[in-house]
């Protein structure tokens, strides 16, 4: 398993979508300063669960999403893809490649996935816990924290070993159980205190409800006699009414077969009613257009009368002709130059011209065309044309009016008919209705001593269902009135007795059934408590005995990294409990743990129960020291690398994010640390944010992290050659 590729949209300067492949062994991450190198180890640290808004680098959840600039709006949400290969089935599921992923909104909502199922943030810890991975150890150490495993506290310590080594998913359970086994002692203290609560109440309901016993026999006795009572009467009661129910069945199937009848006819009308002919309004629309044509023709006449008027005004102007003198004197003139023509061809040329406009003369009648003439016989044609037309549509709609006047008196001679007809047929249902009107009252009266014996049968305390299961089968009482008197008798005696509190005898069975509740509860209480113990202590037994087997030989590989480092000396890590601090006279409590004291009878034995911290005992070489706070910087670094490499030796996890660790250290130590790396990447990947050239020369693959004039991150990659 290993990590294959790491891609970011919109978390923090990455904006836009971005893709880092990792091949294996090691990537190194470069760049100047304020780049966004750190943000791809804070988006590894929030996908493995990282909670704490401040581990990450910020103060609330909405500062992990791009929030914008200048030059680039912000963005509306984060989300961040780690995909693994899980060829060689590291991973506890059935997928050649494990795909994780986290995205969180504008609106504080929190999502994660898991092969794009959707998965809660618990599911994400867990399946990291048993990989060894998680944001407790030294899986991730960000920009500035290369001394953090000398700086943390022992408990802490423990933790993070316990992380490398895989216990941390054993760690979530046994914390997982110890909060049920906390919430099930409180219920099952809960659940004591109302069984001791109740059980003196409940002594108390048994001996009250003891003197009820013996009215057994009596009640019984009144039972059967209610029983002959009550079945009687009501065989009286339902003989009484059942005379009446054929008779009204015989009604309600005349009604039935009026009702379809009516139906049929309401049918017939409603067909009628749909053949309704034109209505007053489609009328009156007709009309309203016979008028509009009239006042049409009357403006076409008086316009045909107009131009008659005009056409004989352009004959008398015309009768009096002035064309001919006018010809005779032009004649005269081109006779004159004939005359003096010496040319024959044009004298006949002349001459055809004459006779031309001569013969025009004779045909025209000495009158020139009149175009006005013209125009105006035309426009009486057009006239005489839409005359006719308004003439032919005129007869149409007469013709219309003629047959919806027809059609709807025939309309309404139907309608009358077909209305007429559901309204004797609705009269003879009223009247059947009213029939059976009077035979249901002669049952309402059977109905209303009916009422009377369900009171009585009430007042008896009883149901009156219980009597009209098997009533015509009971035998016929002799006298009723004495079987009465007897019922009244049996009531006074018991009344003599003592009248039971039902409430309390309700009460009774009710506390005893809540008390039998509670016991079992507790007991099932009592056995969760068990299982739980059981549980806690063999995760104890199993985080003890593999913590302890591995300190070993982690105390055997830093001792090693130790004198590799510092030229000599020596280093070791030990377990050692927490100080107890004195609160109060009479109470304790442990740094780091809550000492409550078990409920229900239950002793914890506080010294098993604290969890034994991890201290670091070691000596360097040319110098004394009393305690881890008089290293320097590079020192603190230096043993916390050591450790960390001793930690991977032991139990190597499938990659580190280490950001800037070799800042502290010296060109010789940086040159040790890229060398120790080198070594380890054949096992345990490497993703190293680093400014040191030799860390930078260690690397398989390089990526450039370089900030855009717009404020967004952007990636360069150069692979290595060997």
């Amino acid at each position: 398993m290993y990590l294959k590729r790491l891609e970011l949209i919109g978390f923090k300067s990455f904006a836009q979508k971005v893709n880092l492949d990792f091949p294996g062994g090691i990537v190194g991450i470069v760049g100047p300063n304020g780049s966004g190198k750190s943000n791809i180890i804070d988006a590894i640290r929030w996908i493995l669960g990282e909670r704490e808004a401040k581990n990450l680098r910020g103060a609330k959840a909405e500062d992990l999403i791009f929030a914008g600039t200048h030059h680039r709006s912000q963005m509306g949400m984060a989300q961040v893809t780690l995909n693994f290969d899980n060829s060689s089935g590291f991973f506890p599921v059935d997928f050649s490649e494990v795909s994780v992923m986290r995205r969180i909104e504008r609106d504080g909502n929190s999502h994660y996935f898991l092969n794009k199922s959707e998965v809660r943030l618990k599911d994400i810890i867990d399946f990291f816990a048993q990989a060894r991975l998680g944001t407790k150890g030294l899986t991730i150490i960000n920009q500035g924290e290369s001394d953090l495993f000398v700086r943390a506290i022992p408990l802490q310590r423990r933790e993070m070993i316990e992380e490398i080594l895989g216990l941390r998913q054993y760690q979530l359970k046994k914390h997982e159980a110890k909060r049920k086994l906390k919430n099930t002692l409180i219920n099952a203290e809960k659940v004591k205190a109302m069984v001791n609560e109740i059980t003196p109440h409940l002594r108390f309901l048994k001996k009250q409800t003891a003197k009820w016993e013996k009215l057994s026999e009596i009640e019984k006795d009144l039972k059967d006699n209610e029983d002959i009572y009550f079945k009687n009467k009501l065989k009286e009661i339902r003989g009484g009414a059942s005379q009446f129910e054929p008779k009204i069945k015989e009604v309600e199937q005349k009604i039935l077969n009026k009702e379809k009848e009516l139906k049929e006819l309401q049918s017939v009308l409603a067909k009628v009613e749909n053949l309704q002919p034109a209505t007053q309004v489609q009328i009156s629309d007709t009309q309203k257009r016979r008028d509009e044509l009239l006042i049409k023709r009357s403006a076409l006449e008086k316009e045909m009368g107009r131009l008659e008027a005009k056409l004989e005004f352009i004959s008398v102007s015309d009768s009096t002709d002035k064309t001919a003198p006018i010809l005779l004197q032009e004649i005269k003139d081109n006779l004159r130059k004939i005359i003096e023509e010496k040319d024959f061809n044009a004298v006949q040329i002349s001459l055809k011209a004459l006779l031309l406009k001569i013969d025009k003369f004779l045909l025209t009648g000495g009158k020139e065309e009149n175009k006005e003439h013209i125009n105006i016989e035309k426009s009486k044609n057009d006239l005489f044309v839409q005359l006719e037309e308004i003439a032919k549509e005129l007869k149409k709609i007469s013709e219309q009016e003629s047959d919806s006047r027809s059609h709807l008196e025939n309309f309404n001679t139907s309608f009358k008919k077909a209305f007429s007809e559901v309204e004797v047929k609705k009269d003879e249902i009223t009247a059947l209705e009213n029939d059976k009107n009077k035979l249901l009252f002669e049952i309402e009266r059977f109905n209303l001593k009916m009422q009377d014996l369900e009171a009585a049968v009430r007042q008896a305390d009883r149901d009156i269902e219980d009597f009209k299961k098997d009533f015509e089968s009971v035998a016929a009482a002799d006298d009723l009135f004495s079987l009465e008197r007897k019922i009244f008798k049996l009531r006074s005696e018991i009344a003599g007795i003592g009248e039971i509190d039902e409430a309390l005898l309700k009460e009774a069975k009710e506390t005893e059934s809540r008390f039998n509740f509670l016991s079992g509860q507790l007991i099932d209480l009592q056995k969760a408590m068990d299982d739980l113990e059981s549980l806690i202590k063999d995760l104890d037994l199993k985080i003890h005995n593999d913590f302890s087997l591995a300190l070993k030989k982690i105390n055997e590989e830093f001792n090693k990294f130790f004198e590799l480092m510092f030229g000599g000396g020596r280093a070791k890590l030990i377990l050692e409990k927490p100080v107890k601090e004195i609160i109060q006279p009479g109470e304790e409590k442990f740094f780091g743990e809550n000492a409550e004291s078990a409920v229900s009878g239950r002793e914890e034995d506080n010294d098993d129960q604290i969890e034994m911290g991890v201290e670091i005992e070691l000596s360097l070489p040319r110098k004394k020291i009393k305690g881890l706070d008089m290293l320097s910087g590079g020192e603190k670094s230096l043993v916390s690398i050591a450790a960390l490499f001793a930690l991977i030796s032991v139990s190597p996890p499938p990659f580190l994010v280490l950001d800037e660790v070799d800042a502290a250290l010296d060109e010789r130590n940086t040159k040790r640390f890229a060398e120790l790396i080198k070594d380890f990447s054949k096992e345990t990947q490497f993703v190293v944010v680093t400014h040191n050239r030799a860390t930078m020369e260690s690397a398989d693959v390089l990526y450039g992290i370089t900030m855009e004039e717009d404020g967004v991150s952007k990636v360069l990659s150069l692979k290595m050659e060997a």
